[in-house]
């Protein structure tokens, strides 16, 4: 079983870092900048995370995911959520077919 404590600290120190000093903090640096910078970092960290898995390194391809899952986070917050929503709708679909959980929404 997968310890969700780690996504909602993250979560909630992410949210604290919003409206924290951009010069100082890095998430308030993005949130400074806007959605299209989040929405930016994780276009780059999605493709890094392919590139990562292309190569086959096992290490790198973790850090990459990490990075991503990060700036989720971030956009997450961007938008009031948190990780507990993902979690949620993780649990909806568990047990579900992918095929008919995708009909499912049209």
């Amino acid at each position: 079983m997968i310890n969700a404590d780690i996504l909602r600290r993250l979560g909630e120190v992410i949210a604290a870092r919003r409206k924290a000093d951009p010069s100082t903090s890095y998430v308030a640096s993005l949130f400074a900048k806007g959605e299209d910078a989040i929405l930016k970092k994780v276009s780059e960290e999605a493709a890094e995370t392919v590139l990562a898995a292309k190569g086959g390194d096992k290490l790198h391809i973790v850090r990459e995911t990490a990075d991503l899952w990060f700036h989720s986070l971030v956009l997450l917050a961007w938008h009031g959520l948190a990780p507990e929503d993902v979690l949620a709708e993780l649990r909806r679909r568990e047990g579900k077919s992918g095929t008919d959980e995708k009909k499912s929404r049209g």
